[in-house]
């Protein structure tokens, strides 16, 4: 009897097992590595004061310089090589063109202060260094560093026309107070790209100098310095821009940090192979400040119309501004392409001066969020290019209000012959958004954008409607994208 209800034990055991096999395999997953991302951010050195090595009194900018290198005898010849003292890159392979094309803020034409040639000392009021008042600047002469503007702790430090102090700024109270890069250094340029806060990127303004962490989690909860992303070594500091650069080297990601599965569930990290991190964790920019969004060169030099900031300057023309910002969105592999001067323009059409390269079938690409800058800017009419005007130089637009006057004084400059025939043309630039990352509690959410009007347009995007209901794209684990932009 005994034997036979144990029979029976092992049938029903088995039968138990049998249903319940295939649900603990459906609805349990492999595990994956937990995500711990301070384990990849770097510890900090402590500070040495400079108090009692730097308490003279000085004369001018490169006489700190001269004082800080009796210590840091290389940073000087480290520098020489940065793109904050060169504003160039070195020549690289572009796709579709012949010829090496070096990159930079001084080598490429924008559409926001369209370009730096002719227009040197108001441009590099934000240049690492002094006196860059013309075409002959000397990049060799290291002495004209400025340490000050990066390692300034006192916050007294401003500088002026040509990267030089602005009267009355102390010296010395500015060079006994230098340490490690903060995020007052850095924005105190970067906030201000384009003429003024929050203008440029969308994602930088001056609500970062002390944000909540609704603005940005990594610089509000955690107190990030831009040093703790943007990781510098020998003064190269990591991070590329497709608004200067053309290619991919010394990229920073948030893979740096984080695993590119992060999330502990499946369903949410199957969707890292085709969207960037960026898309879900940044919902808006330009969350307390305005952002430019629009600017139109062709409206400027109206004497008679109302001056506001926001909307109209005589001296740039008209604007149109947004705050919390929802991005536009596109496939990017890390790469674009680059409108450089003399490239040929369809004035009747749209010129996209940085197009974020990468499609649906490009493997290495993820759906990206961008902020989009769109513009009117001076064309030549009979040459049917792209013009690079003086505009706040002594022969500047900002001077008489002549635009054929400033398109001549800068066709001079960029050696670009102008026909002395010119009009406005529309342009784009796109800038990724990478910053004002917020809580994961305030990412966006599946509705967001898998929804009757959602966020995305997945037709744009090359799919055939939401892929929740068409499918996803069809990538095979050989060619799948890479973990992060620049990996």
């Amino acid at each position: 009897m005994a034997s036979g209800s144990l029979r029976w034990l092992w049938i029903w055991a088995g039968i138990v097992l049998t249903l319940a096999l295939p649900a603990i395999w459906l609805f349990t997953t492999p595990s994956t590595p937990q995500d711990d991302p301070w384990r990849h951010v770097a510890g900090k050195l402590p500070a040495t004061g400079h108090e009692a090595l730097m308490d003279q009194d000085f004369g001018s900018g490169p006489e700190v310089t001269a004082r800080c290198l009796e210590c840091h005898e290389s940073s000087d010849s480290e520098l020489r090589h940065s793109s904050h003292w060169t504003w160039s890159r070195p020549p690289v392979s572009v796709p579709g063109r012949d010829a090496l094309v070096a990159g930079g803020k001084r080598n490429v034409i924008n559409n926001f202060c369209i370009g730096i040639q002719g227009n040197w000392a108001s441009c590099t009021a934000c240049h690492a260094g002094y006196g860059w008042t013309d075409a002959n600047f000397d990049f060799d002469d290291t002495s004209q560093v400025d340490c000050l503007v990066c390692h300034d702790g006192s916050g007294l430090y401003v500088k002026g026309a040509a990267g030089l102090p602005v009267e009355g700024v102390d010296l010395r109270a500015v060079a006994m107070s230098v340490g490690p890069p903060t995020r007052d250094n850095c924005g105190s340029c970067h906030f201000n790209g384009g003429g003024g806060d929050s203008v440029k990127h969308g994602d930088l303004d001056s609500s970062l100098f002390n944000p909540s962490e609704n603005v940005d989690v990594h610089m509000g909860r955690y107190d990030f310095q831009c040093t703790d992303c943007h990781r510098t070594r020998n003064h190269q500091i990591g991070g590329r821009s497709i608004s200067v650069s053309l290619d991919q080297r010394n990229q920073i990601g948030c893979t740096d940090c984080h695993n590119a599965a992060p999330h502990g569930q499946p369903r949410l990290d199957r969707h890292t192979a085709s969207v960037a991190c960026q898309t879900c964790h940044i919902p808006e920019t330009a969350r307390r400040r305005a952002t430019k969004t629009h600017w139109d060169w062709a409206s400027a030099g109206d004497a008679n119309r109302e001056e506001d900031e926001h909307s109209y300057l005589r001296i740039k023309g008209e604007f149109t501004y947004s705050q919390e910002l929802r991005p536009g969105y596109a496939w990017f592999n890390g790469s674009a392409s680059r409108y450089l001067l003399g490239d040929p323009i369809d004035p009747d059409a749209v010129t996209a001066l940085n197009l974020p390269s990468g499609s649906i079938d490009d493997p290495e690409a993820k759906i990206w969020p961008f902020k989009v800058h769109r513009a009117t800017q001076p064309y030549d009419r009979i040459n049917g290019y792209l013009l690079q005007p003086e505009t706040s130089g002594p022969r500047g637009y900002w001077q008489h209000f002549d635009w054929r006057q400033a398109l001549e004084a800068g066709a001079q400059h960029t050696g670009l012959p102008f026909s002395g025939e010119y009009g406005f043309a529309r342009t784009t630039m796109h800038w990724p958004q990478t910053h004002m990352v917020v809580p994961a509690d305030q990412a966006l959410q599946c509705l967001d954008c898998h929804a009757q009007n959602g966020r995305l347009d997945w037709q744009a995007l090359g799919y055939a409607g939401d892929p929740m209901i068409w499918g996803s794209r069809k990538l095979t684990p050989q060619n799948g994208p890479a973990e992060g932009i620049g990996k």
